[in-house]
C-alpha cells in the first residue's frame, strides 16, 4: 500500500471517528447513547464521515503535505 493512502485512511479515518463520537456526545442530552449507537442514523453519518475524511479531507491535507515537502 502506498504511504498517500496509509496516510489518507490513517488520517481521514481519525477524523471520522472523532466527529461521529463528537455528535453522539452533543446529541447525548436529548437522545441516550445507547439508542444512538442502535440507531441506522448513527452508522449512515459514520460511514458518510469516514468517506468524506478518507477521500476528501485526507486527500487534500496530503496534497498540501507533498508541496510543504517540495519547497
Amino acid at each position: 500500500m502506498s504511504e498517500r493512502w496509509k496516510y489518507q485512511i490513517k488520517t481521514g479515518g481519525t477524523w471520522g471517528v472523532f466527529m461521529t463520537l463528537l455528535m453522539v456526545f452533543f446529541e447525548s442530552e436529548n437522545t441516550s447513547i445507547i439508542a444512538q449507537l442502535l440507531s441506522w442514523q448513527f452508522y449512515f453519518r459514520l460511514v458518510a464521515l469516514l468517506v468524506t475524511g478518507i477521500f476528501v479531507l485526507a486527500y487534500f491535507t496530503w496534497k498540501a503535505r507533498v508541496k510543504r515537502m517540495q519547497h
